[in-house]
């Protein structure tokens, strides 16, 4: 298990105890957090330290759509954050005010690197790959972690999470799997008592979705007894990579989204009907939601 983290350990000596295994997303699927997340914390502070000052309206944009409104919907920070320069830099709006719009060179040979996309994995690549905008990078990724710290909390979870993870917990050893701070989950989950039903609470720390449910779930449970939850595609991406099936939370219709989990998907899941036509169905519905090009360009 080498190529994992060492922080991932938990994962990867965690024991089946149950007959079916369900890997949660925390941000947007179990909480109600995207929207502040991403508008009051992460978009102020992308505008502020990499001085999107003269464009702040398209930068606004840029990040809404990269991280709520499209089919990278809860990608790591990081590539987002290059994915937003990269709409900011051809935008002709833009380019017409002259503001220059950085590259990212360092940052993206950061994100290439292998290493976990996070604070801590940072700070081990700049001590070999010292870069000015590695450093304004870790500024900006603390601010977003100290304004989410204090501006996101008494956020509940969604109607029917509780009710739902109550009903899991008979059946299923349960995870909440997600490219946000571990501390910062463990705060949300802790904050609302829902800790209680889950084994291992993984943030970026312990490396990517695809990761945490290889870890924990691979060779632990047969592939149609595992599930992830979640509302965006990474979230479908890690289950696949898995052969694991996905049940999607749907952005804007979420309480929806699980109130049919409680009272029907669910039940299909544990009874060995939930894989083919069904979850396709669902699958569709869910993709239809994230569109791949930006709205200023259709």
């Amino acid at each position: 298990m080498a190529e994992y983290p060492d922080a991932a350990r938990p994962l990867v000596e965690l024991k089946a105890r149950r007959k079916f295994f369900i890997g949660i997303d925390s941000d947007g699927c179990a909480f109600d957090t995207m929207e502040i997340k991403h508008k009051e914390c992460f978009c102020p502070n992308t505008i502020k330290y990499w001085n999107l000052q003269g464009v702040s309206k398209y930068a606004r944009e840029a990040v809404e759509f990269v991280n709520l409104y499209s089919k990278w919907r809860g990608i790591n920070r990081w590539p987002a954050l290059v994915m937003v320069f990269d709409l900011l830099r051809e935008r002709p709006e833009v380019i017409a005010r002259k503001i220059p719009i950085t590259e990212a060179k360092a940052l993206r040979a950061f994100i290439d690197s292998g290493l976990p996309l996070s604070n801590d994995g940072l700070k081990k690549y700049l001590k070999e790959h010292y870069h000015p905008e590695l450093e304004q990078g870790l500024a900006w990724s603390e601010a977003v972690n100290a304004a989410v710290a204090d501006m996101v909390h008494g956020v509940p979870p969604f109607p029917y999470v509780r009710e739902s993870l109550e009903m899991m917990y008979e059946d299923a050893d349960m995870i909440v799997m997600s490219a946000t701070p571990t501390e910062a989950l463990v705060r949300e989950w802790q904050e609302h008592s829902l800790d209680r039903y889950i084994r291992v609470i993984a943030g970026q720390e312990m490396g990517s979705k695809t990761q945490h449910l290889a870890m924990a779930a691979s060779g632990k449970y047969p592939p149609e007894n595992i599930l992830v939850i979640g509302d965006a595609p990474g979230d479908m991406k890690a289950a696949k990579a898995n052969n694991a099936l996905f049940y999607p939370i749907n952005p804007g219709a979420e309480n929806e989204s699980w109130e049919r989990f409680f009272k029907e998907a669910y039940r299909r899941f544990v009874t060995g009907t939930y894989a083919g036509a069904y979850e396709q169905a669902l699958i569709a519905e869910f993709e239809a939601r994230l569109p791949e090009v930006p709205p200023w360009k259709r």
